[in-house]
């Protein structure tokens, strides 16, 4: 009896001493070969609240690229290096985790003046961090999906500050793009006679139409309108463990972060879509939409790109993706970016 407890209170020990070493394991992003290459995961104050950031290049000298991430909530540090390792051959890319998302959420920070017009002036704020850090007069901004939300309004905000505007997964008219959500997740559901799906859907129609819900993108993901040539790697908790640059801690605050932001965030976006708040643009501007995107339609996307003033505009269709373009046909995106910006060379 005595040797059970001794047993039981050792492997209590050990769990306890595994579960404190994966909450606070250091955390590191993998080495870039180069003699002027850059790797670092850092967190710096930025507009009076820490943010975590990734910077990845062959060679600091190479244009810089500032990602904003889409969720709201949904960092994408944990798995950026696997889909932007091309990208990182001509150009250095910042990943950043917003304000209360990912790496970037304390729990014991107030969040409770979270709004898309503060995390604008954040981005701007850490565009200026950037371009001072790496020596750039401007930067690329690149936004995804709930990401192009607030980096097109900081591209109206301060077009100065940026080289271009892409936008991936391009949020526009949200009850349009909503209804053609519902559409099509209702017609695939009718094809596969999927009847406890259609019966799912009934009466999403109308809050969609009074600009009160999402199609369920439970759905969405499901009839592959989220994504096609690759799985979806938003929410992976194993994937974000294993990768490097987030340990348990991250994780956790992960998924508070996640919960909170799309809960006070997302009800901006029903309430004041992108085409009510930008309707021009002082700079080169780029939508890079997946065929079968319905996550942020498309088609909707279009619509909003045709009236949308710019100085400089094109419209990017991928035609074997949907949400992530950038992932799913990398080396299209890849080469697309070369020959975009850096035509000089």
């Amino acid at each position: 009896m005595k040797k059970i407890k001794k047993l039981l209170k050792w492997t209590w020990l050990s769990l306890v001493l595994l579960l404190l070493i994966a909450l606070f394991f250091p955390t590191w992003t993998a080495h870039v070969k180069g003699n002027n290459s850059i790797n670092e995961l850092e967190e710096v104050e930025i507009n009076g609240s820490s943010h975590e950031l990734m910077i990845r290049g062959h060679d600091k000298n190479n244009p810089v690229i500032i990602f904003v991430h889409g969720g709201p909530g949904s960092s994408e540090i944990p798995y950026a290096k696997k889909y932007q390792d091309l990208l990182e051959k001509n150009f250095t890319v910042v990943n950043y985790d917003q304000r209360a998302s990912g790496k970037s959420y304390h729990f014991f920070e107030d969040y409770s003046n979270l709004s898309s017009d503060l995390l604008v002036d954040d981005l701007l704020a850490m565009t200026d961090y950037i371009s001072e850090r790496l020596g750039k007069e401007k930067v690329i901004l690149i936004g995804h999906s709930y990401g192009t939300y607030i980096g097109m309004q900081a591209a109206y905000k301060a077009p100065q500050k940026y080289e271009a505007y892409v936008g991936i997964g391009q949020m526009s008219d949200t009850v349009q793009s909503e209804l053609d959500s519902l559409n099509y997740v209702m017609n695939k559901a009718k094809e596969a006679g999927n009847t406890d799906d259609i019966s799912a859907l009934q009466g999403v129609r109308g809050k969609i139409i009074k600009g009160e819900t999402f199609t369920p993108r439970n759905f969405v993901l499901k009839y592959g309108g989220g994504a096609r040539g690759i799985d979806s790697p938003d929410g992976d908790n194993l994937g974000m463990l294993l990768s490097g640059e987030y340990n348990l801690l991250d994780v956790i605050g992960y998924n508070y972060g996640i919960s909170y932001s799309q809960e006070t965030l997302l009800k901006e976006v029903l309430k004041e879509p992108l085409p009510t708040k930008i309707t021009e643009l002082k700079l080169p501007c780029y939508f890079v939409m997946g065929k079968y995107d319905y996550m942020t339609s498309s088609h909707a996307a279009k619509d909003y790109f045709d009236k949308l003033k710019a100085d400089n505009k094109e419209f990017i269709a991928f035609n074997h993706s949907a949400h992530y373009p950038q992932f799913e046909e990398k080396e299209k995106f890849y080469k697309w970016m070369c020959d975009t910006f850096l035509k000089q060379e």
